[in-house]
C-alpha cells in the first residue's frame, strides 16, 4: 500500500499531487462546500418533511470517486476523505430539527451564533467519543457497517481499474435497480403499501441470512405482543407496537454490549499482568489515545461552558447528558455495525425519560440537554461507520478524524442556516403537530423526528414507570442471550441465528415498522442462497462479494432517488 503522504504524482495533470496542502484543500473543499451542502439540504428536507434522513456516505462516495479516480487505486483515499467531510456535514444540518422542537414549544429562540456554538462544541464531542469506540467496533468485534462496507466497495471499484473490471456489473445493476426502485417508491401504491425499501433490502444483502433473520424474528415477536403491551397499559388500542419495544431493544443491545465488554476489559486486564505489549497497530491505524481524551475532556467542558453561560441550562443536567452519550454512543454504534440503523431518537427519548426520573420537569431544558444525545450520537455513530470504511482501505485514521473535524463546522451553522430557512419560507412548519387533530395534519411536512421530541417533552409532567421497566427487561434479555452465545458458541445456522439470534441483530426488529424488518431479512437470505450456489469471485477481496456489491448499489440508488426526489419537491415548494 503506497502511503497517502507521499507524492504520488496523479494521472491527470490538472490533478494536485497526492498528500500536498493543494491535495487536500481540493478534497476538503469538494466534501465541505458542494457534496455536504448538496446532501445537508437533502437531510433537513427529509427530516423536516418524513423525520429521516439519509445519511449521504454512499453518494459522496460515489461522486467523490469521481474526483480522487486520476489517483489510480490510492484515490480510494481522497474519496473517502470526501465523503467523511460530506456526511458529517449532512449528519449536523439533520440537527435542524430541534431548532423546529423550539418554536413548537414556543420556546425563546437564542440568536444563530450561539445555536452554531452549542452545536459545534456537541459535535466536535461527539466525535472524540465516536473515535474512542472505534478500537472496540471496528477493530475488535468488527461488525459489519453495512453502509460502511458499502462505501469502501464502491471506493475500491471505482478508483481500481482491476477491480472495477470484476464488479462493474453488479454494482451497476444493483445502482440502477435502487434508483429505479426508489423513484417508482414514490409513485406506486403498492410499493408503498409493503413499504418496500430498496436500501433495506440492499443492507440485507450486506450483512447476509445470519444478521436479516434475528432481524425479522425480533420485529415478528414485537408485532406478536403487541395485544399483550395493550392489556398491561404499556400501550394504548392502535398505537404501533415499537412505541414500547424500542425501549426493550435498547436495553437488548445493552445488555449483550456488558458481556462483550466485560470479556475486552478482561482479555486487556490479562494482558497487561502478564506484561504483554500491546498490538504493534499498523501506521494508518494509530491515534495519540492521550490526545483524543484530552479533545473530549475539552469540548466536554465547552458544552458544558456553552450551554450553561450562553443559553443558561442547568448545569447538572447538560453534565448527564454529556455522561449518557458515552452509553448511547456505544449502544446505538452497536446497532448501526449490525443493522446499519441508528436510532437516535430513541436515544433522545430514553435520555429524556432518565432525566425525569431525576426530577427533570422543565422542556426547554430537556429540549437543549437532550440535544447532546441527539447530536452526539448521531456524530460518533457517523464516525464509526466512516472508521468501518477506513479499516478496510487502510485510510489514515487521523487525517479521516480532521476531516469530519471541518464537516462539523460547516454542518453546525447550516442546520441552524436551514431551520431558519424552511420555516420562513413554509410557515407551517411552525405549527405544533402534536396538538393537532388527524384532519389537521399537514400532509407534506409530517416532521416525526421532531412530533416525538416534543411529545416526550410535553409528557415531562406525566411519568411512566413501565418505560424504565422495559429498559430493564431488554438488558436483562440481552445479558441472558449473549452470555449463552459465548458459552455454547453456536456455528449451525438454527442455532446461530434462529434458537439463539445475535441480540444486535435482534433488537432490529424492536426499532422499526414489521415490513422494515421483513426486508431487510428478505435481503440477507437472498444473499446467502446466491452465495451459496454462485463461486467466489477470487480477483475480489475477501469481504466484497457480488451480492455485497449489488447491495450497495441498491443503497446507492436508493440514495441517489432520496437526493433527487428531496430536491424535487423542495424546488416544487419554492416554484
Amino acid at each position: 500500500m503506497t502511503p497517502i503522504d507521499s507524492k504520488v504524482a496523479p494521472r491527470w495533470s490538472w490533478l494536485p499531487a497526492q498528500g500536498s496542502w493543494r491535495y487536500h484543500v481540493l478534497l476538503a473543499a469538494v466534501g465541505m462546500l458542494v457534496l455536504g451542502p448538496l446532501a445537508g439540504v437533502t437531510a433537513a428536507y427529509m427530516n423536516f418533511s418524513l423525520g429521516f434522513f439519509v445519511g449521504g456516505q454512499v453518494l459522496a462516495g460515489l461522486l467523490g470517486s469521481a474526483v480522487t479516480a486520476g489517483y489510480g487505486a490510492d484515490g480510494k483515499h481522497g474519496a473517502n476523505y470526501i465523503q467523511t467531510a460530506a456526511a458529517s456535514v449532512a449528519s449536523m444540518s439533520g440537527m435542524a430539527v430541534l431548532v423546529q422542537a423550539m418554536v413548537w414549544m414556543g420556546l425563546p429562540q437564542p440568536p444563530a451564533w450561539q445555536l452554531v456554538a452549542f452545536f459545534v462544541c456537541i459535535g466536535m464531542f461527539g466525535v472524540g467519543v465516536g473515535m474512542l469506540y472505534t478500537p472496540v467496533l471496528v477493530d475488535r468485534l468488527r461488525l459489519a457497517f453495512p453502509s460502511g462496507l458499502a462505501v469502501a466497495n464502491i471506493l475500491r471499484a471505482l478508483t481500481d481499474t482491476r477491480l472495477l473490471r470484476h464488479s462493474v456489473k453488479q454494482l451497476a445493476s444493483g445502482g440502477i435497480a435502487g434508483l429505479v426502485a426508489g423513484l417508482a417508491g414514490s409513485k406506486l401504491a403498492v410499493l408503498g403499501a409493503i413499504e418496500f425499501s430498496a436500501s433495506t433490502f440492499g443492507a440485507g444483502m450486506v450483512v447476509g441470512a445470519r444478521i436479516g433473520v434475528p432481524a425479522v424474528i425480533g420485529g415478528v415477536i414485537s408485532w406478536m405482543l403487541q395485544p399483550f403491551f395493550v392489556s398491561i397499559g404499556w400501550l394504548q388500542p392502535g398505537d404501533p407496537f415499537r412505541k414500547i419495544t424500542f425501549l426493550i431493544a435498547l436495553g437488548t443491545i445493552l445488555g449483550a454490549a456488558i458481556v462483550d465488554l466485560a470479556l475486552i476489559f478482561r482479555r486487556a486486564f490479562r494482558n497487561a499482568r502478564a506484561g504483554g505489549a500491546p498490538e504493534d497497530d499498523e501506521e494508518w491505524r494509530k491515534v495519540h489515545r492521550g490526545r483524543l481524551w484530552a479533545w473530549v475532556i475539552a469540548w466536554a467542558a465547552a458544552t458544558l461552558a456553552t450551554g450553561h453561560w450562553l443559553l443558561h441550562q442547568p448545569l447538572f443536567f447538560l453534565a448527564l447528558g454529556i455522561a449518557l452519550v458515552f452509553l448511547f454512543a456505544l449502544v446505538n454504534g452497536i446497532s448501526v455495525g449490525v443493522s446499519d440503523s441508528n436510532p437516535i431518537s430513541s436515544a433522545f427519548v430514553v435520555s429524556v425519560v432518565l432525566m425525569a426520573l431525576l426530577g427533570l420537569a422543565d422542556p426547554g431544558v430537556g429540549l437543549m440537554a437532550g440535544a447532546i444525545l441527539l447530536v452526539s450520537t448521531s456524530v460518533a455513530c457517523d464516525m464509526q461507520q466512516d472508521r468501518s470504511t477506513g479499516w478496510r482501505l487502510g485510510t489514515p485514521r487521523t487525517l479521516q478524524f480532521r476531516y469530519q473535524v471541518l464537516g462539523i463546522l460547516v454542518g453546525a451553522v447550516l442546520a441552524v442556516v436551514f431551520a431558519r430557512l424552511f420555516m420562513a419560507a413554509y410557515p407551517v412548519l411552525m405549527q405544533d403537530q402534536t396538538v393537532m387533530k388527524a384532519g389537521q395534519q399537514p400532509a407534506e411536512w409530517s416532521s416525526a423526528m421532531t412530533y416525538k421530541f416534543v411529545g416526550v417533552l410535553r409528557s415531562l409532567t406525566d411519568d411512566k414507570p413501565y418505560q424504565r421497566t422495559a429498559i430493564v427487561v431488554g438488558i436483562a434479555i440481552g445479558l441472558a442471550i449473549e452470555v449463552l452465545r459465548k458459552w455454547l458458541k453456536p456455528r449451525h445456522f438454527v442455532l446461530d441465528a434462529i434458537v439463539l439470534p445475535s441480540p444486535y441483530a435482534l433488537s432490529f426488529g424492536g426499532f422499526v415498522n414489521l415490513p422494515t424488518s421483513l426486508w431487510l431479512g428478505a435481503g440477507g437470505v437472498a444473499a446467502s442462497l446466491i452465495e451459496l450456489r454462485a463461486p467466489k469471485d477470487r480477483e475480489l477481496p475477501e469481504d466484497m462479494s457480488g451480492t455485497s456489491l449489488f447491495g450497495g448499489g441498491l443503497i446507492a440508488g436508493d440514495a441517489i432517488a432520496a437526493l433527487a426526489l428531496g430536491i424535487a419537491g423542495l424546488l416544487a415548494t419554492v416554484f
